[in-house]
């Protein structure tokens, strides 16, 4: 039974991925001569698309992949960045179901109700508003019921694409397969709740003497492994950021010294962060949401990611290219000369700029491209850090046009460098100049 499956399933991604291709060459062909960056964005599009259809697992992946502007194009990450997780929720049946089969009968005695229609729905889970017997309101998020089996069906298909595709020479770059055995990973762990519960005990400590951060209070004895309970947090998404009241300066400014602290000083960051993930309550808190994926930087590669950064803001073009290039996990360019020199003349695109006039999203972004013509990796835990550079930017310049994420990330830098543990071994040494 479950060959068959996998094989109708496989079948079905063949057919849609077909269909995306088709479609690909259908709007090349109509769309005549397009410019590099057309085509780029008509790629993006019509693979989000394809994921999208494809459902969670690939839905997940894409989101993953658009992190990674050191592999992909910019019009294709565009693309990538719009996939939203969203379905129609699963039947309340259902949901009670989970809850009969996790909860022990004392912890169900304490939900005094829960609503019926769902709160939010994505393909692993849905929320719930319920009410507790000491009159507290809470939210109940609830794994599907078949949410694991048909991961792990879509996983199995995933690696068998990703090892044909890497036998393809011009694909070995991407390092699929070892890509998807990372996501496989993280995503089954994204399906026991209590890690997501521990992610937020995390967090809770970590900004504990932030009082204008924090996550949602946990219910003890409603979490477990497939059910996750937690206080409700009335508030504002920051993807509304319209609605906000309150000090709007503050609150740039306590967005981005938060991120700034997961990056700098914890090296644990919330790796789902965008703007619909952050609630701003009716107090002026940042509330983190969601926390069931956070990336982990290396104690050893704080370091060199520290000093990477400092580069990057004093716009030093040559200690830059040589933290990237020393310290990438995989190296396609055989010319270090050609890419130095590609990173230099970049900087001298900012050169006289003061920090002020320097955006995170542009410098980041410029840099990108660079490595990925020179087909210079990063190591994974940096792209998420990228993003959340990039959420902080966009949330921080949305509530105050003037707020300077550089200078706000400098004194954190300055404190990190004087605790930052020695680095890891380089992974390569520059190559010896000729004369």
């Amino acid at each position: 039974m479950r060959v068959l499956q996998l094989f109708l399933r496989g079948l079905w991604i063949a057919c849609v991925i077909g269909f995306g291709l088709l479609r690909y060459l259908g709007q090349r062909i109509a769309g005549g001569l397009m410019s590099s960056s057309d085509r780029e964005r008509l790629r993006g599009v019509v693979l989000a698309d394809t994921l999208q259809r494809l459902g969670a697992t690939f839905i997940k992946f894409g989101q993953i992949l658009g992190s990674r502007p050191d592999l992909l194009p910019p019009g294709v990450i565009e693309g990538l960045t719009r996939l939203q997780d969203r379905v129609a929720p699963a039947p309340f049946r259902e949901v009670e179901q989970v809850l009969h089969a996790e909860l022990s009968r004392e912890a169900r005695v304490r939900i005094l109700s829960v609503e019926k229609e769902a709160l939010a729905a994505a393909s692993v889970a849905q929320v719930h508003l319920a009410h507790l017997d000491g009159g507290d309101v809470i939210v109940l998020k609830v794994q599907r019921l078949n949410a694991k089996a048909q991961i792990d069906r879509d996983l199995s298909i995933m690696m068998l694409g990703a090892r044909c595709i890497d036998a393809i020479p011009q694909a070995k770059f991407l390092s699929l397969p070892g890509a998807v055995e990372r996501f496989a990973e993280s995503l089954r762990g994204q399906l026991d709740f209590r890690a997501e519960a521990e992610n937020n005990r995390t967090f809770a400590r970590n900004f504990a003497q932030v009082p204008a951060v924090g996550v949602p209070r946990l219910i003890d004895g409603l979490c477990t492994r497939r059910v996750l309970a937690m206080q409700f947090i009335e508030g504002v998404k920051a993807s509304e950021p319209e609605k906000v009241g309150g000090d709007r300066i503050a609150l740039a400014r306590t967005g981005c010294t938060a991120v700034a602290q997961m990056v700098f000083i914890d090296g644990f960051v919330h790796a789902d962060l965008h703007p619909g993930n952050l609630i701003i309550s009716p107090d002026g808190r940042l509330i983190l949401i969601d926390l069931g994926m956070v990336a982990r930087i290396p104690a050893d590669l704080m370091r060199p990611w520290i000093e990477t950064f400092m580069a990057l803001a004093q716009q030093d073009g040559q200690a830059a290219a040589r933290l990237f290039y020393v310290y990438a996990p995989t190296v396609g360019t055989r010319d270090y000369a050609a890419f130095e020199r590609d990173v230099v003349e970049y900087f001298k695109g900012l050169y006289g700029l003061s920090l002020g006039d320097v955006e995170i999203s542009e410098a980041l972004g410029g840099i990108m491209n660079v490595l990925r013509r020179h087909r210079v990796q990063i190591d994974p835990s940096f792209t998420v850090v990228h993003v959340a550079l990039l959420v902080a930017e966009g949330l921080g310049k949305q509530l105050d046009p003037n707020v300077d994420l550089i200078a706000l990330t400098l004194p954190y830098l300055t404190r990190a460098l004087e605790v930052a543990p020695p680095a890891r071994p380089v992974n390569r040494e520059l190559p010896v100049r000729a004369g």
